[in-house]
């Protein structure tokens, strides 16, 4: 099974980004980590990072289209999107909001979540293992098993 694990703003600035809150993982120790992971679990993973939200609302329509799961971290569009909060409730695979902090203990803006309503759940606070718990998460939803 095909899933899309897609990354919003800055998260391609992992490693370098406030690593006292994001770790030292590169964005491309991410990349490598989903993809060893996703084969672990029977998983075709695909990673994306962009900065722009009409770009990863168009990977959500994508998404959406081919009935393909997704492990979404919004990222700063967590907080604000309504664009993508509609966008993924188109999905009908699965959505998997991810973070690598724990929202709820930062900052009192970064504790609402536009995402979180329509996704089938919700991993935070785990660093990039998060993506691993959420992967795991979708896993058991193949088809044939």
């Amino acid at each position: 099974m095909r899933v899309l694990v897609l990354n919003g703003p800055n998260l391609g600035r992992l490693g370098s980004r406030e690593p006292e809150v994001y770790g030292s993982a590169s964005y491309d120790d991410l990349v490598a980590s989903c993809a060893r992971w996703g084969r672990d679990l029977g998983l075709d993973v695909e990673v994306r990072q962009t900065d722009d939200e009409t770009e990863l609302v168009g990977w959500i329509h994508e998404a959406t289209d081919s009935e393909t799961p997704v492990v979404l971290n919004p990222a700063a569009f967590t907080h604000y999107s309504y664009a993508l909060r509609d966008a993924c409730a188109q999905l009908i695979a699965g959505l998997v909001e991810v973070h690598i902090s724990n929202p709820e203990a930062r900052e009192t803006f970064r504790h609402s979540s536009v995402i979180s309503g329509v996704a089938t759940g919700t991993i935070a606070g785990f660093g990039i293992d998060s993506y691993r718990l959420a992967l795991a998460a979708i896993a058991p939803h193949q088809p044939g098993t």
